[in-house]
């Protein structure tokens, strides 16, 4: 790393300049300082001592900062670094929450079939960063072999730009190149659910895992969420003589703390009580293999909707909504901070009813 006054004769003036060298990279500076080519008076003289002296001043100034990285030239040691390996370290930072994890593993994963080799950042750029947004658009698959749903690509490609734009403050490169890609636009998310019918229908219905179904049918009853839902312990189970049973709980996702009502036969579900210290769904697993079988389940009950243990805290607030509970105490009753968050539930009413209505035709 070196920075070297270097003089330019133009006419009657020698302007001054600094030349930067950095393994490679170079670039100049023009410090609008200039000397008197053929100093006669002792004016001319000092103005050319006192303006060198000025120039040799910056020019160990820019020395200095061109070694603490304060220049703009790359760090090329850590331009080396893999940009893959990065993603992961990031990722992992995010294991305490399963969902953020997920997404960020899916990303990871889109991305290493994308890069056929690992990339270090020094080949990072705007195009790389276009191409793997095409590859999400056009190429991607998922495991099922179905192409990503508008919401995955959305999600995927802003956990990718989130990522360089850390490694931007980490001062691994100097700006982000997926600035200048604009991003994928958010899809309507479905809200697949079940009917009060169709819920009678599936508590009826065999279920090859007991605890599974068990779980689903009191997340129906209760909006709890299956994070929740896993980690509950009897302690957070309780009961007083004016709410009647509820449970207390700090929300995984949210991290807030909530007091969630529920029914008497959402309790009866539980089964007998156990030690305060015991989960209440001893067991319990998320995986690919559990969501097959909740879909067989479903169907054993003549259903054919694509259902995902989630529908079942969307049936919760669309068969609440549904029932007249207004849309501001559903809200609260899911654990929303935001009222526009529940009310995509409302849409999926209202789209209901104009599709109720428009079946009486004669």
């Amino acid at each position: 790393m070196k920075v070297t006054l270097r003089k330019r004769t133009k006419g009657s003036r020698i302007r001054l300049y600094l030349d930067y060298y950095n393994e490679g990279d170079r670039k100049t500076e023009s410090l609008k300082l200039f000397l008197i080519s053929n100093p006669r008076t002792p004016i001319e003289r000092t103005h050319n001592k006192k303006t060198l002296e000025l120039a040799q001043t910056i020019q160990a100034q820019r020395q200095i900062e061109l070694q603490n990285g304060e220049y703009g030239f790359r760090d090329k040691e850590k331009q080396k670094g893999s940009l893959i390996v990065y993603m992961r370290m990031l990722a992992d930072k995010r294991k305490d929450s399963s969902g953020n994890y997920g997404n960020w593993d899916s990303m990871i994963k889109h991305l290493e079939s994308f890069s056929t080799t690992d990339t270090p950042f020094s080949k990072l750029d705007r195009n790389y960063v276009q191409n793997f947004k095409d590859y999400l658009d056009k190429k991607s698959r998922t495991k099922s072999n179905t192409v990503l749903s508008q919401n995955s690509k959305y999600s995927y490609f802003n956990k990718f730009r989130a990522g360089l734009k850390q490694a931007v403050k980490d001062g691994i490169i100097q700006h982000n190149p997926a600035e200048s890609v604009e991003g994928f636009k958010q899809g309507e998310p479905e809200r697949e659910f079940l009917t009060l019918e169709e819920l009678k229908a599936v508590s009826k219905a065999e279920c090859d895992i007991e605890q599974l179904k068990t779980a689903f049918l009191f997340s129906c009853l209760s909006g709890l969420r299956w994070s929740d839902i896993n980690k509950m312990l009897w302690s957070e189970v309780q009961h007083s003589d004016e709410m009647g049973y509820y449970i207390r709980f700090r929300q995984k996702k949210t991290k807030g703390l909530e007091t969630q009502p529920i029914s008497d036969q959402a309790y009866d579900l539980l089964g007998e009580r156990q030690d305060k210290d015991e989960r209440v769904f001893k067991g319990l697993r998320y995986s690919a293999w559990h969501n097959t079988k909740l879909q067989q389940w479903v169907m054993r009950a003549g259903i054919t909707k694509t259902i995902t243990f989630h529908c079942s805290r969307h049936t919760y607030a669309t068969l609440q909504l549904t029932m007249g509970t207004d849309i501001y105490t559903v809200s609260k009753l899911l654990g929303h901070k935001e009222l526009k968050t529940t009310q995509i539930y409302a849409k999926v009413i209202d789209e209901k009813k104009k599709e109720a209505a428009n079946r009486i035709k004669f």
